[in-house]
């Protein structure tokens, strides 16, 4: 008798169309890798456990609710659901400290550790993320002078002839733009490591 594999994409429209037990086969399915992945951020069972049961929760009410629309790429998916998860854990459980402030303002220099465990290394991308948001807030003429000092390692004096504008100004836009970004954090009530 010839066993054929139903596809993942398959089993979630068969879900959403009413099929229960789609879904736990679905759950069958990726169960020890998710869970793997889990574990191998958390290191805790039972912390384990309860994400990797909230993962669920988060896929069921998304299907539920229709919004599901990555066809053919449902682990993937899951597996961002779990890791946002795991990210949501480590802040509420102020694994990550908040970032200390002091003197010159060097938000970047969480961007630039090379030795990483699987915490660090996941934390540090969710970091680089919300810098990233933070950043796009910033208005036009600030946000260009910082990338061009923070990512392009520019001088002010490279930053004055690309912009046509003065060093004193350049330096002037880069001051507002991190005063912007601590008031922007402050807003948002944003925790960053260090």
């Amino acid at each position: 008798m010839k066993h054929e594999l139903i596809s993942d994409a398959t089993l979630v429209s068969n879900y959403i169309k009413g099929d229960e037990c789609a879904l736990e086969v679905l759950i069958k399915r990726h169960k020890q890798r998710i869970y793997s992945f889990i574990y191998s951020k958390v290191y805790d069972g039972d912390v384990a456990d309860d994400i990797f049961q909230d993962t669920f929760i988060k896929v069921i009410r998304t299907l539920k609710r229709g919004a599901y629309n990555e066809e053919g790429k449902f682990l993937p998916w899951v597996m961002r659901i779990a890791h946002n998860l795991v990210i949501d854990f480590f802040r509420k459980n102020n694994r990550m400290p908040k970032f200390s402030n002091t003197g010159e303002f060097s938000i970047f220099s969480v961007l630039s550790d090379s030795t990483l465990n699987a915490e660090k290394a996941l934390i540090k991308e969710q970091v680089e993320t919300d810098v990233r948001r933070l950043v796009d807030e910033l208005p036009e003429d600030q946000r260009e002078v910082l990338l061009m000092r923070i990512y392009n390692d520019m001088s002010f004096k490279e930053i004055s002839d690309r912009t046509g504008v003065s060093i004193n100004t350049a330096l002037g836009r880069m001051r507002y733009a991190l005063i912007n970004l601590r008031k922007i954090i402050d807003k948002h009530n944003i925790v960053l490591t260090d």
